[in-house]
Order: structure tokens, then sequence, then C-alpha cells
């Protein structure tokens, strides 16, 4: 008689009959596939090993169910009760009754599967002592129900010998469940290697909590066989090999990004749960290719997965689908991201829907994204209810957010509170912040720990903050290990400081690359002194010849520009003197005036300059008047000049004594002579 597997061991025995009919019940789910904010929300991630236990608990969850296991025979017995119903089961019970065993093994498995175990019990033993493998296996079954789980094992041992795949798989798990593990090894293996898709991730579970290498290859072949959750923990398991390959080529992470210090977008990556990019792209794509066959299947955590790999190929539609069938599926993460997805979209309302959603189901990260949405609308008591909620779900975030809420109203001793909570639990961005709140309340001995401990578990922030910590204390080799910390992860700022210092000492090609990446990052001040470095290597441009191009613009002075452009005023000065130099009048006058009304007394003077060989003395006047006001000497010795022409002698003589206080000595001593003159002339 055909051997029809049966799925005794399936969600631990429960009182499942196995057939070809799928029974899909509720995935079980492990890790936490969290969004963050951009602030550093580092979630506790669930580990592993919990996803591992919450899925292999019984060697199978719930979905194992799906694969053709049932009570051997139970398949055909229903395929015949189903075309002739009442009919049919009376024609076996006839032929059980007169002693036909294939009959009673059919019959047997029906009443099994019925739950009518009184009913079925005589029938498969009948059948089993006629020498009916099915029907022994199915008696296992029946008896692990009552709850005589020796006598049941005796019967599936009996049933493997004989050759059942389903029956030794049974065993296996029997003897699991009582730690000999050797012997479900056995049992599992034998199981396996007969094809049996339960038995191969029974045994694949098995060997990988061993941390056995050989679990891949029975987490495949159930895989290959339809198994969901084998193909879910295969695309796991490859996942991770090409994590660990991408840190074999690339290192493992030290310092992570800059992060600002308040709640922004997500990160749309997971930790350790998200999906990998790294050198092992095949491997990486075959995870992909799991993830959606056991998403394709109703595996809603594989789906959450497989929207996660889609959204970070910028893949969003695809994304969006998956993520919606996996958080109506119940995912509470899934959700969340969906909510992200949204939001990025400018559908905000949509967004918090998803959010609302997935914070009652518990997820922390939902009620913080909540919370940043309220407090960006200003209603800060409602940001502060989802803060809790996040809090009480276990997501540091929340206290974290909680004491950026309260600094933001100036409640600082709530808001030291709460960051302390954080910093104690590991928030590397709270024991930052807590530290410059410390700092700012004149306890930098109390600050320097907490940044120590910011910076050790790889905040960027607190490197920078302990390099200016250090270099208030005049222990300038110090803060620029700290500094140079910072600016190897990025930190715009830190390579500034680090260029710097390095010219200082006349380091010019190692400040140079510094100062590159400052301003590269944005740095107005990197791109000034980076252009004024290579400005000093190149001889100064002589005035263009008659009819000859204005020459191309130097790299320096694309610098200066870069740096003008984003409102520095010495910059805008130069540029403004460069372009002067070329005899492009116009772009200097604009580069001076945005200089000087930008508060830049050198650009009022040189606009002043300008102004007056065009022969508008008139607004010169002004320029230098308010240059002068802000200390230049040179302005005040000109309109000291402009007054003399003009005869206003007491006039001149009161901007010469100012050119004389301001100098410098040059002209002072210019301005003392015409004072002198114009005294003589006075006085005449």
């Amino acid at each position: 008689m055909a051997d029809v597997v049966f799925a005794a061991a399936a969600a631990q025995y429960k009182d499942t009959i196995e057939s070809t009919e799928t029974a899909r019940t509720a995935q079980t789910f492990g890790h936490s596939l969290t969004f963050d904010h951009a602030q550093a929300f580092d979630h506790a991630q669930t580990s592993e090993n919990a996803e591992n236990a919450e899925s292999a608990a019984t060697a199978e969850t719930a979905e194992t169910i799906e694969t053709a296991d049932g009570v051997e025979n139970a398949e055909r017995a229903e395929a015949e009760a189903s075309a002739d119903g009442a009919e049919t089961e009376a024609r076996h019970r006839r032929a059980a009754d007169a002693g036909d065993t294939a009959s009673m093994s059919v019959l047997g498995a029906l009443l099994l599967r019925r739950g009518d175990l009184a009913g079925a019990e005589p029938y498969l033993r009948g059948a089993t002592a006629d020498g009916d493998r099915a029907a022994a296996n199915n008696l296992g079954v029946l008896l692990h129900q009552r709850g005589y789980p020796d006598e049941a094992a005796g019967w599936w041992r009996t049933a493997a010998v004989a050759g059942s795949a389903a029956a030794a798989h049974a065993l296996g798990r029997h003897f699991r469940e009582r730690g000999d593990e050797p012997a479900a090894e056995y049992w599992l293996r034998q199981s396996a290697e007969q094809g049996h898709a339960l038995g191969a991730y029974a045994l694949a579970d098995l060997l990988e909590h061993r941390s056995d290498v050989g679990a891949e290859r029975w987490l495949r072949a159930a895989a290959e066989q339809g198994h969901r959750e084998a193909a879910y923990r295969l695309a796991r398991l490859l996942e991770r090999n090409a994590a660990d390959a991408a840190h074999e080529v690339f290192g493992r992470p030290g310092l992570g990004p800059r992060t600002g210090a308040e709640p922004a977008a997500p990160r749309r990556t997971a930790e350790p749960d998200g999906p990998v990019a790294g050198p092992d792209h095949a491997r990486g794509g075959e995870a992909e290719q799991w993830y959606r066959q056991a998403a394709a299947r109703g595996h809603r955590r594989a789906a959450l997965h497989l929207g996660a790999i889609l959204e970070q190929r910028g893949e969003l539609k695809e994304a969006g689908r998956w993520y919606l069938i996996s958080a109506k599926a119940g995912e509470a993460r899934a959700a969340c991201a969906l909510g992200f997805l949204l939001r990025d979209a400018g559908d905000r309302e949509s967004a918090a829907v998803w959010w609302l959603r997935a914070a009652q189901d518990g997820d922390g990260n939902a009620a913080n994204a909540l919370g940043a949405l309220h407090a960006a609308r200003g209603e800060q008591q409602t940001a502060e209810r989802w803060y809790r909620a996040a809090m009480d779900a276990g997501d540091v975030n929340g206290a974290y957010n909680l004491g950026l809420l309260c600094a933001a109203q100036d409640r600082t001793a709530q808001a030291e509170q709460w960051y302390r909570r954080a910093a104690y639990a590991g928030h590397r961005e709270a024991a930052n912040a807590l530290a410059v709140l410390l700092l700012q309340a004149g306890d930098p001995a109390g600050a320097e720990p907490w940044f120590s401990k910011a910076a050790e578990a790889g905040s960027v922030d607190a490197a920078f903050n302990l390099g200016i910590l250090y270099a208030g204390r005049d222990e300038d080799r110090t803060a620029l290990l700290w500094y140079e910390r910072a600016a190897a992860a990025g930190h715009t700022e830190a390579a500034l400081q680090v260029g710097m210092a390095l010219l200082h000492h006349g380091e010019e090609q190692e400040a140079e690359r510094h100062l590159r990446c400052a301003a590269g990052g944005g740095s107005a001040e990197a791109a000034f002194r980076l252009a004024g470095l290579l400005d000093a290597r190149q001889p100064p441009p002589g005035p263009p010849a008659l009819g000859e191009p204005l020459p191309e613009k130097t790299e320096c002075e694309e610098w200066y520009e870069r740096a003008a452009e984003q409102g520095h005023r010495r910059a805008q000065v130069r540029v403004g003197m460069l372009a002067a130099s070329r005899g492009d009048v116009e772009s200097a006058g604009h580069w001076y005036r945005e200089a000087a009304e930008s508060g830049s007394r050198n650009g009022a003077f040189n606009l002043g300059l300008l102004l007056a060989r065009e022969g508008s003395e008139r607004e010169a006047a002004l320029w230098w008047t308010r240059a002068a006001a802000d200390g230049h000497g040179r302005a005040a010795l000109r309109l000291a000049l402009l007054a003399a022409r003009r005869g206003e002698l007491a006039e001149g003589q009161r901007w010469c004594a100012r050119a004389v206080e301001l100098g410098p000595a040059e002209v002072a001593e210019r301005a003392a002579r015409l004072r002198e003159a114009l005294h003589q002339e006075l006085t005449a």
C-alpha cells in the first residue's frame, strides 16, 4: 500500500492528521526587522537564536503541515469518502470487519483524522497486527495523542524499520524531545534521506542548533520540496553567510555614521535581521529567491525580508506590496516598514494608520515614529505618550526621544533623567546627549566618562565632542586622536579640525587630504582653507593682456567659490578679488556686495573701491563708512581723503584720527601726515 507520509511531529504532535490538504496556520516569528529613526535608534535586536527557537522549538512550526504529511492512508480514505460519502465508509467498515487489512488501515486513518480515537484504535491495531506499516505509524500517532509517548515510539520504530519516512521523522522528534540527540539524528537522517520534507527540516534544525555546516544541505532539501519554513530559514542562513563574507572583505564596522540630535528618517536596513549587501552577491541573490518562495506560500516574515531587500534596491512599489501582504498577515514590523515607505512617499496620514496598527501590536519602533510625527506637529503630550509606549515595548529609543522632547522644552532635569536611563541601557547617542547636558551644566568631569562610553560604542559625535573637551584643556595631542577617529568615520567638522592641526604642524599633504574630505562633506570653512592652501602654491596671476581671453578658473578659485556660495564671507571677498584681477568687474562687485551685506568689513571696503573707480563715490562712501565703523583703518583713510577733496577739512581730520587709531602702521602713518596737512590748512 502506498506510504502516505505523516506529520505527527509537526506543531509538537498536535491533533493534525497528515494529508495532501494543507493546514495553513499562524507562523511563528522571531527576529525584529527594525526601521529606526536616523537618530541612531539602535534597537536591542532579537538574537538569531531566538528566531530559531521560535520556529524550531518543535522542529516544525504549524506551517509545516502544508506538505504531503498526514495519517497514512487518510488521503486515500478521504478521496473515497468524498466520492461516495457514507456508502464508501460503510463499504470499508464491512471489509474491515471481515478482516481486510487495507480497509482496516484506511478506516482507522479516516476515524483518527476525525478525532474518533476510540473508534480508530481497534482497526489500526488489527491492521498493524497484519503487518501494515501505515497502520503502525498511525497507531503511534493515536497513542501519542492519548498521552502514551513511549508506546507510540515503539510503534513508530516498527513502522520506521519497515521503511516509513514519516514514522522515522516522528521517532526522531520523540528522541529529540527527550534529549537523546544521537538517536534523534539517526532517525531524522533516515527520514530525510528518504526524501521526507519534514524529516529534512527537523534534521536541519538539529544540525543548525549544533552549528553544523550540514544544516544548509537539509534546509535546501526541505525547501526544494516546498517547505516554506525551510525556505525562510535557508534564506536567513544564506544571508548570514553573505554578511560574514562582507565583513571578512571590508572589515567589521567601527564607528557608525554621524547622527543628528532629533528623530528623523528611518534606517532602511535591519540589524542583524536585514538584507545584506556585500561581495557574495550570488548567495545574497539566492537568499532573495528563497524569501520569495516562502513569501509566496504565505510566510509573513519572509514577505517582510523580501520587502526590505526590494526597498534597499529601490523597487519601492513591489517592496510596498510585500510589506502590505506581511502586515495584513499580522506582522507588526511590516506594518511599521510600510508606514515609513508611505511617509517617504509623502502620505503621512496613511503612514500614521500603519504605525498605529504596528504600535498597538507592540512594535516600539512604530510607537517612536508616531511620537516623532506628533512632536513635529507640536503635539508634545501625544508625542510623549507614544515615546512612553515605545519604552514600555522595550525600545530604549523611547527613553532617548523622551529626553530630546524634554530638552526641547527646557525641562533639563527630566531630560537628564531620560538620557541617563537610555544611556544605562546602552544607547550611545543618549550617552552623548547626557554628556553634552552635563558639560553645559558645568560638569566636565561628569561628562567625560559618558562621552568616552558613547565614543567607544561607536558614536561619531561623542568622539568629536571628546576632541573639543580635550582641546579646551589644552591637551592637543589627545584631542587630535579623537578628532582623527571621528574624521575617519566621516565627521566633517572633525576632518576640518584635523586638517587645521596638520597645517599648523606643516604637514601640508595630510592636511590637504583631510581638508578635501571636510570640504566635500559640506564644510565652508574647510573649502576656504583648502582653497587658501592651493592658492599659496601657485604664483600670483598677472593682469590680462589687451585682447587676451579671460583665463580659466583654477581649482583654488573653485573651492573659494564653493565656500562663498555657502555664505563664507572671507571666501566671498577672495572670489571678488580673483574676479577683479581677471578684469571681471561685474562678478567682483557681486561677491564684494554679498560679503559686505553679510557684515564683512573687507567686502564693504573693496566694494567701495570698485564703486569709486566707476564714479559712484557717494555709494562708495556709504560702504567705507560701514567698514570704518567695523574697524577698517583703510576705509577711514579713504573717507578722510574724500572729505579733504570736498573741502570738508574738519570731517577729514576726524576720519584721519580714526584711521590712526585703527591702523595698521602704514595706514596710521599716512593718516597722521594727512591730518597734519589738514590742520595746517585749517590754521592758515
